[in-house]
């Protein structure tokens, strides 16, 4: 029996030709990290880790498939109209993939060829905090942490 804190939703076939990464419990937006997975899901390891420098500098767009909501045009997707630039949620997504990386050449394998099989981003703790208001009542203000769980193979 694994002993860790949340399992992973994704088993790989070949676990000594695969690498795991997760951050557990991150303070980031949940619809901005699931947005982000989508987006790196079959990438490249090295591509992924460039897509999310750009988009950390603004330079390229992630596309807003699922949270699209009154979410503006950006110039730079490709057959989608909907996008924005996640730049806190890119940075400890960012600090994931590179965690993979590490780990990946701590088991000998070639960074160069690890494709990214899984990224998911799911819901962890809910902090439930609440604000007080006139007349003796209150406002509740949740916040919702988020873990990413990311899986690369050699391909």
């Amino acid at each position: 029996m694994d002993m860790a804190r949340v399992e992973y939703a994704y088993k790989p076939k070949d676990e000594l030709n695969s690498a795991k990464a997760m951050g557990y419990e991150m303070d980031i937006s949940f619809k901005h990290a699931v947005e982000i997975c989508r987006a790196i899901r079959g990438m490249k390891l090295d591509d992924a880790i460039d897509y999310l420098e750009d988009v950390i500098k603004m330079k390229r767009v992630v596309p807003f498939k699922n949270h699209k909501k009154k979410v503006a045009h950006k110039r730079g997707l490709k057959k989608w109209y909907a996008g924005r630039y996640p730049v806190k949620a890119s940075k400890n997504i960012l600090k994931v993939l590179k965690n993979l990386k590490a780990n990946a050449e701590y088991k000998g394998l070639e960074t160069h060829r690890l494709i990214l099989t899984h990224a998911q981003a799911k819901k962890g703790r809910v902090l439930k905090r609440y604000m007080p208001r006139a007349y003796g009542r209150a406002t509740p203000k949740f916040k919702v942490l988020t873990t990413v769980e990311v899986v690369a193979e050699v391909r």
